[in-house]
């Protein structure tokens, strides 16, 4: 097989303007199901390297290119900033807060982050039920929380992400109760902060935009593909947790609010 190699030297990086979109997909007159179809050969080839116990780094970076690539084929613009926050870790271990908004962040983390950083994610139980996906996030190593008892999510957290931190491995959190186009405050709890500041570890924000790919209203994860809606990941830098974690609950909360606020206006000035 195969082994993927990380695409990102610098600490940034912008979908190159003459990058040509598949003819397949010009032809199928932008249909989502272009994408669709082969983003779904991809799941289900990573989800069977994870049950053969393959899934790799290296393999991980290969698989996730492949969805980076599909999204520029179908005409998306992908943009990454802060890349040298993650490269001034060296390997050390974080909690990564930011939000969470579709199915394509966790398609493209791996090409964008793991090349740099050994991680996994916090993920619901129900997701565990899914084929294909609970083969990779088994492989992973994520943390499983029901999300339907709160104190049993943070022990599960605390008890599970304690080990993988001591262990040299990061921990990316979604703090959101679910994926949303909209980032609102309110539902964005602390349990990373919690969690950072349990293992004594610091604490490594990240925004992203990732409504290329929408949520569906009938079928949630079959939404529409929208090419206009450009994809942004940016990280800042690591920070340690101080007293009982609010202000930088606050400042991560900012940090993400404002770089949303700044992409959209940049896609309506088009």
């Amino acid at each position: 097989m195969e082994l993927g190699r990380y695409l990102f030297e610098g600490d940034s990086y912008d979908t190159p303007p003459d990058v040509p979109k598949s003819l397949l997909y010009r032809l199928m007159l932008g249909s989502r199901w272009y994408f669709y179809f082969y983003n779904f050969g991809i799941f289900c080839r990573t989800g069977r390297c994870g049950r053969r116990g393959e899934l790799t780094c290296e393999r991980q970076i290969f698989y996730s290119n492949q969805n980076l690539r599909l999204v520029e084929r179908c005409g998306g613009k992908v943009h990454i900033r802060g890349l040298d926050h993650l490269r001034a870790l060296n390997g050390k271990p974080v909690v990564l807060i930011g939000n969470h908004m579709s199915l394509l962040e966790t398609a493209l983390f791996h090409s964008v982050a793991r090349g740099l950083l050994d991680f996994t994610f916090v993920i619901k139980q129900s997701l565990m039920e899914v084929p294909f996906f609970r083969d990779i996030m088994n492989s992973l190593g994520a943390i499983p929380i029901g999300r339907a008892n709160p104190r049993d999510d943070l022990k599960a957290v605390f008890e599970e992400g304690g080990k993988l931190l001591v262990a040299g491995r990061s921990i990316i959190i979604f703090p959101q109760s679910t994926r949303s186009e909209e980032f609102d405050p309110e539902k964005f709890n602390s349990i990373g902060i919690k969690l950072a500041k349990r293992a004594g570890v610091p604490v490594l924000p990240f925004a992203l935009k990732t409504d290329f790919l929408g949520n569906g209203k009938r079928f949630r994860d079959l939404g529409p593909v929208r090419p206009e809606r450009e994809v942004w990941f940016e990280f800042g830098a690591a920070r340690e947790v101080e007293g009982n974690g609010q202000a930088l609950q606050a400042e991560i909360i900012d940090f993400i609010r404002g770089r949303l606020d700044d992409w959209r206006a940049r896609e309506k000035a088009k």
